[in-house]
């Protein structure tokens, strides 16, 4: 299915229904914090990715379930975690960049996440038995740079796949949050001076 098709129920939506859906979102007060001072002997610093089992776009079923389930995937992430920089939720994976001291708690408590959607995804389905989750992987960051580069590629992953042009249009993540905290001017200075390594070669920098 192209990302054209996996997205038609947010393209076909009406301004107001999008600014209702970005409404509701920010009326949930999701945490957030700014980028760190970086500062770490090893690191506390950590993007986990995770995907649907073979790639399938379970959790767009609806505009409605992928709000639900970025609100869940952040209060799952609310105890464990000492900061969340970064996240964006698409119709079938999710990235999330955060501080901790115990990655595997946040993998535990992921993984608790992943049973209950599951569990609740196909029983709206009539579909009991279905496999909607691969494992979560981490990935420590290794640098000042590593960490920016990863923070640019969470918030710029709904562009790279196709389903907005801009950031700000995806509403199932915190891009918003981090340009009006840092400012454009920041935000387009980050992108330049940290780029995306060996997530993508010889992109543009971002229409913020």
């Amino acid at each position: 299915m192209s990302n054209s098709d996996s997205m038609y129920r947010w393209r076909r939506m009406t301004d107001d229904q999008r600014a209702a859906v970005m409404q509701q979102r920010k009326n949930e007060r999701r945490p957030w914090h700014s980028p760190p001072h970086y500062d770490s002997d090893a690191t506390t610093y950590y993007m986990i990715t995770a995907a649907c089992y073979e790639h399938r776009p379970v959790i767009r079923r609806s505009p409605q379930r992928m709000l639900e389930f970025e609100t869940r995937l952040l209060e799952a992430m609310k105890d464990g975690s000492r900061a969340l920089f970064a996240w964006n939720v698409l119709p079938n994976h999710y990235h999330i960049l955060f501080e901790t001291l115990s990655v595997k708690s946040i993998l535990m408590e992921l993984g608790r996440l992943h049973g209950r959607s599951s569990f609740d995804w196909n029983a709206e389905e009539g579909l009991r038995g279905r496999q909607i989750w691969h494992n979560a992987a981490e990935t420590a960051m290794k640098s000042e740079g590593h960490f920016f580069a990863s923070l640019n590629y969470v918030l710029h992953n709904a562009v790279h796949h196709g389903y907005v042009e801009r950031w700000t249009d995806w509403p199932y993540c915190n891009a918003t949050d981090y340009l009006e905290t840092v400012g454009r001017q920041r935000a387009t200075q980050t992108w330049t001076e940290y780029p995306l390594y060996d997530y993508g070669k010889e992109w543009d920098p971002p229409d913020l």
